[in-house]
């Protein structure tokens, strides 16, 4: 197993100031199965990452879960970071939100089961009836919409609104100025309404 020098968060430099994780390094050295070097990426990151779920499932037993998912994953999948296409933690964090919204997605699909079955097994008023179509419709017509952003555009809004971050939150995950993120996800919305033809 290769041996990595010490780049755990908070250990003290030659100055007495805490030195930062390599973790590009730590990535590198995980995906040729080195254990320690991925101890200390899970301990420079992990609150990072366990923070994302939290902000994503809103809930902290799932969010663990999800955690651990990514971990797994990002174990499995270390060998493939490139630091040519941006930033180490922000490659992790896009595993972390992508295993998230998975498991709010899943949620989703649990409940409407339950309720069509709820809904199947009662009596159903026309309206009750017509409201849910539409609302199923809507549903459809955004996922739809979604598809035709850039991955870019389609990362950034996730985030901002299914992830709730604020602009300068997503800046610093997705290692991006300020401006740019702001962009992106201005150029995302409209590029939303159009699609769905809002305000036509």
């Amino acid at each position: 197993m290769n041996q990595i020098r010490p780049v755990a968060s908070g250990a003290p430099s030659e100055g007495g100031a805490p030195v930062a994780p390599d973790l590009a390094e730590l990535l590198k050295l995980s995906g040729k199965g080195d254990e320690a070097a991925f101890a200390q990426l899970y301990d420079a990151t992990s609150t990072r990452v366990f923070g994302l779920a939290v902000r994503v499932v809103r809930d902290r037993a799932q969010a663990e879960e999800v955690a651990q998912e990514a971990f797994t994953e990002i174990w499995r999948t270390s060998g493939r970071f490139d630091p040519a296409k941006g930033s180490p933690l922000a490659w992790m964090l896009t595993i972390v939100h992508r295993k998230a919204v998975d498991r709010v997605r899943s949620a989703e699909a649990s409940t409407r089961r339950d309720t069509s079955y709820h809904q199947q097994n009662q009596p159903v008023e026309h309206d009750s009836t017509a409201e849910a179509a539409h609302a199923s419709l809507e549903a459809h017509r955004v996922r739809t919409a979604l598809a035709t952003l850039t991955e870019v555009q389609r990362e950034a809004l996730e985030l901002a609104y299914f992830g709730g971050y604020t602009h300068t939150e997503v800046a610093s995950m997705l290692d991006l100025p300020v401006g740019t993120a702001k962009t992106r996800i201005r150029d995302g919305l409209i590029r939303l309404r159009d699609t769905m033809g809002v305000g036509a």
